[in-house]
């Protein structure tokens, strides 16, 4: 071999012959040696992979991809290295080449690969940091994290209690488990709880979850067994075995409009348990939630909930509403309820904000700084369209979103104590969530299944930051009834439900930022910037030929329906690129020949997206 032999593999014998007719041979010079096994060239050099790093285990199986070869098993050589990364390369029957080669980040430790059988096929357990599972379910390839300890070693196990199992050795620990489920991307868990949930934030310390809770035309329980106990006082009937039901099961106590139940909860999510809960009386009910440190309390960290009192949704009215200030106590699993401030309307939206608290209450934007008996207001700006329903916040500048009227940007001027408006969007939208991309860059999702983004110009950014008073804003002219500059709107696309969330994270350790956003009915979605031209130009063509191939069931445009209420632009369909795999073989060699490419590497560059950015 030249070097040291470091990880030897042989795949099975195919049925209906004798022998195997490859051996794969991984050494320590970062190299793959592919060998023969055939009588007349035993131990023949047949082709020669280069690494990265040393080998640590090599796996041949034979495994259906029905992205490679519908019709039939391909020969995968998968290379686990000792730095963690994963190879997995087609092997040919034929002439024993290697081509194909795709690479994956499992973990921190040199990779172990094992072949096991789950649910009757072929599979390879891949033991690093982390577990990973490399199946067939329907006819694709899937390479699946598993949410258990990290094992040491693993192999198939079969008894009478567990038919397709497997076993693992975790430290000084043997387990014995089984896959249920194959083709599930995430893990969920449920944590029941009283009411809906509104809005959640986690504590930046303690990890531990602050959640509000309301329901309207619900009576607390409170307001029910104060209600149940007016009706006994009057000698009426009362049915006990009704008053009991498990409300879980059966609902609450229906009330008419304006009434509320509501609640703050403290959940710790590893454990999926409840801590604390905070009910709310007097037919309050909390809208929105932050922590915010106050620099008058030596940045001490608060919990401020917005709450409203006898509230109507249509038209929006309250009794009146609140600003409820807590103060953490052991450990932030409790809450001591310091004051409450009185507001002239529903704060929809709070969020700390240089030391203070920046709130949306109705129209009004204001800024509160903390007093000993109330939150005390500094500054505000009345200017605005229907009612504030989100806020972000980078530097001194505040981005606001309107229930009917998109997004605004405005800026605090400290020295003059200022919040001024100084630039808006052209076209009215009903904003449900945002999130900055950057200073001069917003994202946002609206009612009607839309998700866009927004920007503001380099130059007018740097104008108005440069304006310490910001006299110059206030006495410029105003463009279309609203705000001095507008923005530019940089793409936009119809996801088809109701954005409830947009958050700009990474999902992959080292990866890049990618927008994640989940929707009313369940969806969870996720938007990948391109990185470079020739992608956008790969992926653009790929499109337009997907919609004239894979046709919608009830026979709706895609363009039309991705571009429902403004036409999608800047945006590619991943999930309709996605189904390229699908088409039939034909089908596909005609696309990649117009796209002056492979069918290997079209699916290649596809899955490089998806899993450079998702994990998955």
């Amino acid at each position: 071999m030249g070097s040291t032999v470091l990880a030897l593999s042989i795949a099975e014998v195919p049925e209906g012959r004798q022998r195997t007719p490859y051996l794969a041979v991984g050494c320590e010079d970062q190299t793959v040696r592919i060998v023969s096994l055939d009588p007349e060239s035993t131990l023949e050099t047949i082709s020669l992979q280069a690494l990265t790093a040393p080998p640590s285990a090599i796996c041949i199986a034979d495994m259906l991809d029905a992205g490679i070869n519908k019709t039939q098993p391909t020969t995968f050589v998968n290379i686990g290295l000792q730095n963690g990364v994963l190879l997995r390369t087609v092997l040919d029957p034929v002439n024993g080449q290697l081509t194909d080669t795709r690479t994956r980040f499992l973990g921190t430790r040199p990779i172990r690969l094992l072949r096991v059988n789950i649910q009757r096929n072929p599979a390879i357990l891949a033991l690093s940091s982390r577990s990973w599972l490399n199946y067939t379910y329907q006819n694709f390839m899937h390479f699946t994290p598993l949410i258990f300890d990290s094992l040491d070693y693993a192999w198939s196990f079969s008894a009478e209690l567990c038919q397709e199992g497997l076993i693992g050795i975790s430290g000084n620990l043997l387990r014995i488990f089984q896959i249920p489920k194959l083709g599930t991307k995430l893990k969920q868990d449920s944590i029941p709880l009283s009411y809906t949930p509104r809005k959640f934030i986690p504590h930046p310390h303690n990890g531990l979850l602050y959640l509000i809770e309301g329901d309207h035309r619900v009576m607390g329980e409170e307001a029910a067994a104060k209600q149940l106990q007016e009706l006994r006082a009057s000698g009426k009937a009362v049915d006990e075995e009704m008053v009991s039901l498990a409300p879980e099961h059966f609902g609450r106590p229906k009330a008419p409009a304006g009434t509320w139940a509501s609640c703050i909860r403290i959940i710790d999510p590893v454990d999926a348990q409840t801590v604390s809960v905070v009910h709310l009386d007097n037919n309050e009910a909390a809208f929105s939630i932050a922590i915010v440190p106050f620099s008058a309390k030596n940045n001490e960290l608060h919990l401020v909930v917005g709450t409203s009192q006898d509230t109507f949704l249509a038209p929006r009215s309250c009794t009146s509403g609140f600003l409820r200030t807590y103060r953490f106590i052991d450990d932030g699993r409790g809450l001591e309820l310091l004051h409450k401030t009185e507001t002239n309307d529903v704060p929809l939206a709070i969020m700390a904000f240089q030391g203070k608290l920046i709130a949306g209450v109705g129209k009004a934007l204001r800024l509160y700084d903390m007093g000993k008996k109330k939150l005390l207001r500094k500054v505000e700006n009345k200017n605005f369209g229907s009612a504030i329903v989100t806020l972000n916040t980078q530097g001194s500048r505040i981005i606001v979103g309107d229930m009917q009227e998109s997004v605004f940007f405005a800026a605090y001027k400290a020295p003059e104590n200022r919040l001024l408006v100084f630039a808006d969007d052209t076209q009215p939208r009903w904003i449900t969530a945002t999130t900055m991309l950057d200073y001069n860059t917003v994202v946002a999702g609206d009612r009607f299944g839309n998700v866009f983004v927004n920007r503001l110009d380099a130059k007018i950014s740097d104008q108005i930051d440069d304006d310490p008073t910001g006299a110059g804003v206030m006495h410029e002219k105003g463009v279309l009834f609203g705000a001095p500059h507008k923005t530019a709107m940089l793409a936009h696309f119809h996801v088809g439900d109701v954005v409830t969330a947009v958050h700009k994270v990474s999902l992959v350790a080292g990866g890049r930022e990618i927008l994640l956003y989940t929707c009313l009915h369940g969806t969870i979605g996720i938007l990948v910037p391109f990185v470079s031209k020739e992608d956008v130009d790969l992926l653009t063509t790929l499109e337009q030929h997907m919609r004239t191939e894979q046709l919608s069931l009830v026979g709706r445009d895609h363009l039309a329906w991705r571009g429902y209420y403004v036409p999608v632009k800047a945006v590619v369909d991943g999930d309709l690129c996605e189904s390229f795999a699908k088409l039939p073989a034909n089908k596909q060699s005609t696309i990649a020949g117009e796209l002056d490419r492979t069918v290997g590497e079209v699916l290649k560059k596809l899955e490089q997206l998806r899993v450079t950015a998702s994990g998955f």
